[in-house]
């Protein structure tokens, strides 16, 4: 009796994850194995494998490197100024805090051509920093159409993620661990240092690694300030659109892929070696 109702709860599993499972492999799997097969074929403009010219060739270290640096730079900045809003906005209650939150992660509702013209109005060169610039020292300041534009643009599509997960992830934490420090002579700064951080660190580092493979991958932002920068989603569209080099825009696109896929899985693994850890 007992072997078939084990049967019977198999058969209803697989029955359950079979619609799952074949769009997995319709719309991930199959696609994947042949974009990891593609990036194997000869690069066009070198001749060699598009996986090897990727570690040879200048201008593909270079779009990986600055896509690697701006994305951890955009993560670092982003947890530091967002983590304390959200842990004052989780903390404190005062008239217009509604309306304050909903402010603040309003920008999860834009895409990222949006944001990337909300940029260009405040930097481009008919933007506000512009037109102030032209009044005050008659030239224009400008920083819509390059890195520093980039770079503003994913921070700004990255603080609201990090606001909502921290202010998640304070309304678990247990209070009697910060009144117990503080009853030991604990001050602020030490509460802080060895009770909050602590508690609220997996939240911290999922949303850090999110914010890092979302500015990876972020195609639209980059798009709208400017198809000339050397970041990975401009050279995988370059690859593609411009010179049909499809083998180059395969590999590319792979290693983008595994290297969010570590990212996030590294954080996922710290943050439960967080959870986890004795206090």
């Amino acid at each position: 009796m007992l072997q078939q109702v084990n049967r019977r709860q198999r058969k209803l599993a697989l029955f359950t994850l079979a619609p799952a499972m074949a769009v997995f492999g319709a719309f991930w799997l199959l696609p994947f194995t042949r974009l990891v097969a593609m990036g194997t074929e000869l690069d066009r403009a070198s001749g060699m494998s598009a996986y090897f010219a990727i570690l040879t060739q200048r201008q593909y270290l270079v779009s990986l490197g600055t896509t690697l640096g701006i994305s951890l730079a955009v993560s670092a900045l982003a947890v530091l100024i967002a983590g304390v809003a959200g842990f004052f906005l989780a903390r404190h209650s005062f008239p217009g805090k509604a309306v304050l939150v909903a402010i603040l992660t309003f920008p999860l509702a834009f895409p990222g051509v949006v944001v990337g013209f909300l940029v260009i109005m405040l930097g481009g060169r008919q933007g506000a920093l512009a037109q102030f610039s032209m009044w005050l020292l008659d030239e224009r300041w400008m920083f819509a159409y390059s890195l520093s534009g980039l770079f503003v643009g994913y921070l700004y599509f990255s603080i609201p993620r990090v606001i909502t997960t921290v202010m998640a992830a304070c309304e678990t934490l247990d209070r009697s661990l910060e009144e117990a420090a503080r009853s030991l002579g604990a001050g602020s700064w030490r509460v802080t240092r060895d009770v909050i951080i602590p508690g609220i660190a997996p939240a911290l580092l999922s949303t850090a690694a999110i914010c890092f493979a979302t500015s990876m991958g972020a195609f639209g932002t980059a798009f709208t300030l400017g198809t000339r920068m050397s970041i990975m989603p401009l050279t995988i569209y370059g690859e593609f659109t411009n010179y049909a080099n499809f083998a180059m825009a395969a590999a590319l696109s792979v290693v983008l892929g595994v290297i969010t896929w570590l990212a996030l899985s590294l954080a996922r693994k710290l943050a439960g070696t967080s959870l986890g850890a004795p206090a």
